[in-house]
């Protein structure tokens, strides 16, 4: 491929015919399965590894450090201060309206500070030398329990370099589910955060495998919570990520390089239905998974590059997208999802801007939530500015759908100003964990730059299904990685059969990503994977002219309805998250009721306008959820949403719930991964579903 694809501004369009995907040469029909599909550029064979020599994450490490040598590889902020301000709320208390303080926390940042890829390697070895030091062997467990940052991945390939595995658990996690996953891994040495120490106080009484705990240094520990856990548990070692570092350089050892087949990481899934799942990845799972992305979006990616990485790195999509990005050469620039805009911090920028990312990866919730700033914008700067923009997304939706020049001149006049709220260097931004809105991602791919889709699951290393910038569509997530291959097999319950026009069925996957299994957990491994290597996913798939995977259905969000048809939550989520009103959403269908409700916590300023439209008072969200005239107008929104969407009559929302906090993690009402709770967000909202289906 010609050096200048990694120069690509791409846009909106697909300039590649495909087929991207193809059936395996000799493979036979069997009955209720299509025939197993590749990637076209891995048809005979799948592609496990990026290149011949490289078997393991430690072998990523030393190639990056060897290739790319002093370039910018990581880069954190730290914390300088911290602004809290206090305002009156109204909000009902028992059934009384009550003014209330209410507390904003800003943060105050840093610049970017960096390391070279060399002194990430040189960081990485001390760690492990320190933990050879401390007694720690191969086989042996490291648990990080900590926020996403270049400390954390740095903590890993140390663990990995003495050929330690490392577990994973997510920074919000709980502390039974803490305790669990602790107990059941037998994790000798922790890296976590200075204010999660007081977390691991009561896991402690019952876990007592941990002997060392390194807490990270980005933010400064309270002296108290140090004391709290050493008074605890006298036994402890007690040391901060600096210290650790010191202890490997002033002990240098020898590396125990790990094999391919070797167990890298337990990394527990999100718990969105039940206890988390161990799932176990080794190292071969995750240098396959980056070989299959490298050869759809390895071409696009390369030194000069920086990515903005946030999310979750106990979630696979980020774990296998930051290893990724030290094996393509690019910089990595931490950020936080309470850090990325300008409006959640002072006297500094945003992540977005400070850093000013080419690369951004993201959630359903992040993209919406950028496209309603970007509308609020436009929307309040008045007529002209108004009718000039929506003009223009207009006439480059129809510039780019008929091929014909001139976008290029839209995007200098009236679009760059939209483009500098994501620092004006995007080039490619990508969606994953869970469905965007069409909508949505057509918005964002006209105004900033094409958004590409990305499909797995932690049970095969985040492989499915991941699109060509050039081959940008938004009715498929793309093609699949070329480390993998998928089959759809039949699901009767809900008519999705291998011989429907086109074939339709449960997606079924196989190949290098593809993990061994559940931590002791034979009943569930059992389930879930063949003797012969196929993974169930629970997804319901369909592949398009080009061989591209479409998400269609996922079995466990099916509710057959009081009519006998079949609703599919997510897909209606995917909808109505499309309207302004909406900042998150959980649909509901009862068995015993015709159609859906919707559960959504409201847009603050989109409420207000409503609000102020209908002559409704008040001033804060908590107020203004509970107006019946602004619920009614709400409920009619996305009504007309649906409708405008194409959906069937029975999947038209018959009411909505309005929220009157945000779901977050530590309230319970989402996962880890940004992951609604179905189970939580229903019982907590429960009088309100009643009210919406009339049953109060």
């Amino acid at each position: 491929m010609p050096q200048d694809l990694k120069k690509l501004y791409p846009q909106a369009r697909s300039t590649k015919h495909g087929p991207f995907t193809v059936e395996v040469p000799g493979a036979e029909k069997v009955d209720g399965e299509t025939i197993p599909r590749r990637n076209a550029k891995a048809k005979d064979a799948l592609k496990l590894k990026p290149q011949d020599d490289i078997n393991t994450l430690h072998d990523i490490l030393r190639f990056s450090s060897a290739k790319f040598g002093n370039a910018k590889a990581v880069g954190m902020r730290r914390v300088l201060n911290t602004h809290e301000e206090t305002k009156k709320i109204k909000k009902m208390v028992d059934g009384k309206e009550q003014e209330v303080d209410k507390k904003w926390t800003y943060f105050e940042l840093s610049p970017y500070k960096y390391q070279s890829f060399v002194e990430f390697e040189k960081q990485a070895l001390a760690i492990g030398f320190a933990l050879k030091k401390l007694g720690l062997a191969p086989q042996d467990r490291l648990h990080n329990f900590a926020a996403t940052s270049s400390q954390w991945l740095a903590m890993a390939h140390g663990a990995i370099s003495q050929s330690l595995a490392i577990v994973t658990a997510y920074d919000t996690l709980g502390e039974e589910g803490l305790k669990h996953s602790m107990l059941q891994t037998h994790a000798k040495v922790m890296f976590t955060d200075p204010h999660l120490l007081p977390k691991l106080v009561n896991p402690f009484k019952e876990a007592k495998d941990v002997q060392v705990v390194v807490y990270s240094t980005k933010d400064d520990p309270q002296r108290k919570d140090i004391d709290q856990l050493t008074s605890a548990h006298p036994h402890l070692k007690v040391m901060s990520f600096d210290e650790l570092v010191k202890l490997g350089n002033e002990n240098p050892a020898e590396t125990v390089p790990p094999k391919a087949d070797d167990l890298a990481c337990i990394m527990y899934t999100s718990g969105s239905t039940g206890t988390p799942k161990g799932v176990l990845l080794n190292h071969s799972n995750v240098v396959a998974a980056i070989a299959g992305v490298d050869v759809i979006v390895g071409q696009y990616l390369g030194p000069g590059d920086s990515l903005l990485t946030y999310l979750p790195l106990a979630h696979i999509l980020e774990f296998v997208f930051e290893n990724a990005v030290l094996y393509w050469g690019g910089t990595m620039g931490y950020g936080t999802i309470r850090t990325l805009s300008d409006t959640s911090v002072r006297n500094c920028k945003g992540d977005i801007r400070e850093l000013k990312p080419t690369v951004l990866v993201g959630v359903p919730q992040v993209w919406e939530t950028v496209k309603k700033g970007i509308v609020g914008k436009v929307e309040a700067g008045g007529a002209l500015t108004k009718n000039l923009f929506w003009a223009a997304m207009s006439a480059k939706s129809f510039l780019l759908g008929s091929g014909l020049p001139g976008s290029g001149i839209l995007d200098a006049v009236v679009f760059n100003k939209v483009k500098d709220a994501t620092g004006g260097r995007l080039r490619i931004c990508m969606n994953g964990g869970g469905p965007v809105a069409k909508e949505t991602q057509r918005f964002l791919s006209l105004a900033i730059t094409p958004m590409i889709s990305g499909y797995g699951l932690t049970e095969t290393t985040a492989m499915g299904a991941l699109m060509d910038p050039l081959a940008w569509t938004d009715t498929a997530l793309g093609e699949m990685p070329a480390s993998i291959e998928i089959k759809l097999v039949d699901f009767a319950d809900a008519g999705y059969y291998s011989t429907n026009k086109p074939p339709q069925g449960e997606i079924w996957i196989r190949g290098g990503g593809v993990s061994q299994g559940y931590l002791e957990l034979e009943k569930e491994t059992k389930e879930s994977f063949t003797e012969d290597g196929w993974f169930k996913t629970g997804d319901i798939g369909e592949f398009d002219a080009k061989g591209q995977l479409k998400i269609i259905d996922r079995k466990k969000n099916l509710v057959k309805t009081l009519t006998g048809e079949y609703i599919a939550l997510e897909k209606l989520e995917s909808v109505y998250r499309s309207v302004p009103v909406v900042a998150n959403i959980c649909v509901y269908a009862a068995e015993d009721q015709l159609k859906p409700i919707a559960i959504i916590v409201p847009a603050e300023p989109a409420l207000k306008k409503l609000a102020t439209e209908r002559g409704v008072q008040g001033d804060h969200l908590e107020e203004l959820c509970h107006s019946e005239k602004l619920n009614q107008a709400v409920s009619k929104q996305l009504q007309t949403a649906g409708q405008k969407a194409g959906l069937a009559p029975f999947e038209i929302v018959q009411g909505v719930v309005l929220a009157d906090e945000e779901w977050t993690p530590q309230n319970g009402l989402t996962t880890a991964a940004q992951k609604i709770n179905r189970k939580g967000i229903l019982e907590k909202y429960q009088k309100g579903v009643d009210h919406a289906y009339g049953k109060s």
